[in-house]
């Protein structure tokens, strides 16, 4: 087998694979049924594998072929990626792709990006949400510059990836102004919590753990009406008043303005941490230094 491949044998595949099937791959490529074929069968001499089978009528991937789609479609999205880059870097705008975590607070991410928005040099921010161990297989194949999240990077990860803390906050309990009313004496504050209607983060997210600690060690038994997997869907049922919930303090003002959330009382000893996740990189993209920069200045700790 040749240690060489051809990539133009090999994008043929691709979209031959993508397309379903030779006929509409050579229309998309603008070339004869007979070289697309000719092609494939070129590049399957030259890996030794076998990529394609027929089924009936139609071409379906081998267990050889949908491993070398999964490499293919690593190499030809990353090279539209770069031509996008390129493009958005000759219109004198820079593009910063973003792995923003499920499980992190939206307000928390535009806090984390704001200072991206005040570079001299326009940036355009292509945003996608996903899991915490998505993201960060994506980031190691660079098809992301960096993901946000609300944890960091286990020591001995095999993957060269590294972790900065952008900021910490203190929690608060906030609800609806009548929910509040009903529970926010400062004099009785934590134990006029017992009984109280709450909303709270899924059992595997970071922050869960510690709310939970929090309420035991303050003999606080709450009525958990709600668990959710996406903070902004938890938000969304605290504004409409169906439970507390809990907000970090330095969003407090955020949360007020677009929840309708009041501060119902303050939680020191639980605290969430925000990080940002960055690849290893020799040429540091100039958006994550401007990012690390601010929170250096801008972000201190909300206790």
């Amino acid at each position: 087998m040749k240690s060489d491949i051809n990539f133009r044998h090999l994008y043929y595949f691709w979209v031959v694979a993508n397309e379903g099937g030779i006929t509409r791959a050579a229309e998309r490529l603008g070339l004869a049924v007979q070289t697309v074929s000719s092609q494939l069968t070129l590049l399957e001499q030259s890996l030794g594998k076998t990529l394609f089978a027929q089924q009936g009528r139609r071409l379906v991937l081998t267990e050889a072929g949908r491993l070398a789609l999964g490499y293919a479609d690593q190499i030809f999205l990353l090279g539209e990626q770069m031509q996008e880059a390129l493009n958005e870097f000759d219109s004198g705008r820079t593009r910063l792709t973003v792995g923003i975590s499920d499980s992190l607070p939206k307000l928390s991410a535009y806090r984390m990006l704001e200072a991206v928005t005040r570079m001299d040099r326009p940036v355009r921010l292509v945003c996608y949400e996903d899991q915490f161990e998505a993201l960060l297989a994506d980031l190691a194949l660079h098809k992301l510059d960096v993901v946000l999240t609300d944890r960091e990077v286990r020591a001995g990860a095999t993957l060269k990836v590294f972790s900065h803390q952008l900021f910490d906050s203190e929690m608060v309990v906030v609800g609806t102004p009548a929910l509040a009313q009903r529970y926010g004496a400062d004099d009785g504050f934590p134990q006029n919590l017992n009984g109280a209607p709450f909303l709270l983060p899924a059992r595997n997210n970071a922050l869960r753990g510690k709310i939970d600690e929090w309420f035991v060690q303050h003999h606080v038994r709450p009525d958990v009406v709600g668990e959710f997997e996406d903070n902004a869907l938890l938000n969304t049922f605290g504004r409409r008043g169906l439970g507390l919930f809990f907000a970090p303090a330095a969003l407090a003002d955020d949360v007020a303005e677009q929840f309708g959330a009041v501060r119902v009382g303050s939680v020191p000893t639980v605290r969430e941490q925000f990080y940002m996740i960055s690849s290893d990189r020799k040429i540091m993209h100039p958006a994550v230094e401007a990012i690390l920069a601010a929170s250096q200045k801008a972000m201190p700790s909300a206790a």
